[in-house]
């Protein structure tokens, strides 16, 4: 009887190991993608930080206003700090993936690009210098 018990539990572990996703931080801004031709898909995930920009979403609008924001994890952050997350998000990455940390940047197609500008500019201060622009297929 132990066994098959065991056996169940066993089956069920592994299903729910293989059937859920890990959410890695809740999106507080509205991204709406632009399109593009040539995608490709980023396949080591562990060597990947994400930078949204974007307008809050409607029910943080009364508190954040309706200007572009910068989103790294779950904290907005000022242009100027982008740099000093990216050392961050780099130091928590294991030291043979450092070097090969690939920065994607989830950008509105309405943002203005100075803003994603400036954003380069601090990822060259942090020396965070392979860049992938998010898009969806045409």
């Amino acid at each position: 009887m132990s066994n098959s018990l065991s056996d169940i539990i066993f089956m069920l572990l592994f299903f729910f190991m293989t059937a859920t996703t890990i959410k890695d931080s809740d999106l507080k801004i509205d991204v709406t993608k632009p399109q593009a031709s040539e995608l490709e898909k980023l396949e080591k995930k562990e060597l990947v930080t994400v930078i949204n920009i974007g307008r809050p979403v409607n029910k943080l609008r009364g508190t954040f206003g309706t200007e572009p924001r910068i989103q790294m994890n779950d904290a907005f952050v000022e242009q100027d700090e982008v740099a000093m997350y990216m050392i961050q998000a780099r130091e928590q990455m294991s030291e043979a993936n450092q070097s090969k940390m690939i920065v994607n940047i989830n950008a509105d197609r309405e943002i203005p690009m100075g803003i994603v500008t400036q954003v380069k500019q601090q990822l060259r201060k942090a020396m965070a210098l392979k860049i992938n622009y998010a898009a969806n297929p045409l």
